[in-house]
C-alpha cells in the first residue's frame, strides 16, 4: 500500500447516517412491537367483551325459559285437606300415625276430663289454615294436640282445613337448610301425588328433627314420603334433588311475613305455628286441644251470627264421647 492511499475508516457524516439508519430500524421494529401488543390486546378485549354479553345473554335466556316452579293442586299457596286424603292416610301403613276420629285414642297431650266444644253447633263451615315450618316444636305440638279433632272436622264438613308450608328457621338447622328442603319436598308430594301430602305432612310434624341438628337427609325425607303413600320414588327423587320449589317456598313464605294472610285483612305470618280461623289468629295454648276448640266455635259463632257468640252448650269430641 502507497504512503498516499486513503485508509477505509469511514467519514463523520457517513457515521451519522449509519446511526441515523440504526435508530430508525429501531424505532420501526418498536412501532411494530406496539402495533401488535394494541391489537392482541383489542383482540381479548373483544373475546372477554363477547363472552360477557353471551353469559349475560344465556343467564337472561336461562331465567325467561327457566320460570320460579308453583306446585299443583293448591289454594292460596296452601294445600287443602280433603276428606279423601284422611281416608288415604288412614288406609296407609303404621308408618302414618293419622287417628282415626271414630276407633283411634286421643294423643297423651290433648286428654282431657272436660267435653270439648264442637263447631257443628253453628251452622256455617269454618276456614282454618295452619302455618306450618317442619323443624318447629309449636308446630308439632299443635299437630298432636289437634290433628284428631281437625280431621274430626273436616269429615263432618264443620270445617275447611289448608296446611301452608313455610321456611322460617332455614338457619337452624347447621347449614343444611332442613326447614327450606322438608318444605319444598311437601310441595313435591303436593303437586305429584296431593292426596299423599296429609300423610306426609303429619309424619314430617310428628317425626320431627330438634332445632340445631341436620335435620333429615333428602333421602330420608324420600323414604318418608313413599312410607307415607307416594308411588313415584324416582320421580320425587328427582323434584326433591333438583330443588324444584325451593324459590316457590321462599316466595309464599316472604308473601306470609308480608301479609295479609288469606281472609284477614291485618294478619301476617311472625312464627310457625300459626292459625288463621275465619280470619283470626290463634293466640292460645298450642298443647290445649278444648282451647283451641273453644276458639274456633267462637269464631265461627261470631261469624254465623255477626254479632257476639250466644250462648251454646258444647258438645262430646269424639275424643270424649262413649
Amino acid at each position: 500500500m502507497s504512503s498516499d492511499e486513503t485508509p477505509n475508516v469511514p467519514t463523520p457524516s457517513h457515521s451519522r447516517a449509519a446511526v441515523r439508519e440504526k435508530a430508525q430500524q429501531v424505532n420501526a421494529k418498536q412501532s411494530r412491537a406496539r402495533i401488535m401488543r394494541r391489537v392482541i390486546i383489542a383482540v381479548v378485549a373483544i373475546v372477554v367483551v363477547g363472552a360477557a354479553g353471551g353469559a349475560v345473554a344465556w343467564a337472561v335466556g336461562s331465567a325467561v325459559s327457566k320460570p320460579s316452579l308453583t306446585p299443583s293442586n293448591l289454594q292460596d299457596d296452601g294445600v287443602v285437606v280433603t276428606k279423601e286424603d284422611l281416608a288415604a292416610a288412614r288406609a296407609g301403613s303404621a308408618s302414618t300415625p293419622t287417628p282415626s276420629p271414630s276407633t283411634a285414642g286421643t294423643p297423651a297431650a290433648t286428654e282431657t276430663a272436660s267435653p270439648t266444644p264442637d263447631p257443628t253447633a253453628t251452622a256455617g263451615t269454618v276456614d282454618i289454615h295452619v302455618y306450618v315450618d317442619y323443624l318447629s316444636p309449636g308446630a308439632s305440638d299443635f299437630e298432636r294436640a289437634n290433628a284428631k279433632q281437625l280431621a274430626t272436622w273436616v269429615d263432618q264438613d264443620a270445617a275447611t282445613v289448608t296446611y301452608h308450608p313455610v321456611a322460617l328457621l332455614t338457619a337452624n338447622s347447621n347449614g343444611t337448610k332442613y326447614s327450606l328442603r322438608a318444605a319444598s319436598a311437601a310441595a313435591c308430594v303436593a303437586s305429584m301425588q296431593p292426596d299423599v301430602f296429609y300423610a306426609f305432612n303429619h309424619a314430617l310434624l310428628i317425626d320431627q328433627p330438634k332445632q340445631d341438628t341436620d335435620g333429615k337427609s333428602d333421602k330420608e325425607l324420600i323414604d318418608l314420603a313413599v312410607s307415607s303413600g307416594v308411588k313415584d320414588a324416582k320421580g320425587l327423587q328427582n323434584c326433591v334433588d333438583e330443588s324444584t320449589y325451593d324459590s316457590w317456598v321462599k316466595d309464599v313464605t316472604q308473601r306470609a311475613v308480608d301479609g295479609p294472610l288469606p281472609g284477614s285483612k291485618k294478619g301476617a305470618l311472625s312464627g310457625a305455628p300459626t292459625i288463621v280461623v275465619n280470619g283470626q289468629v290463634y293466640a292460645g295454648s298450642l298443647t290445649d286441644a278444648a282451647e283451641f276448640s273453644q276458639f274456633v266455635l267462637s269464631v265461627a259463632s261470631d261469624s254465623y251470627y255477626g254479632t257476639s257468640a250466644p250462648t251454646v252448650s258444647p258438645t262430646p269430641s269424639p275424643s270424649t264421647a262413649k
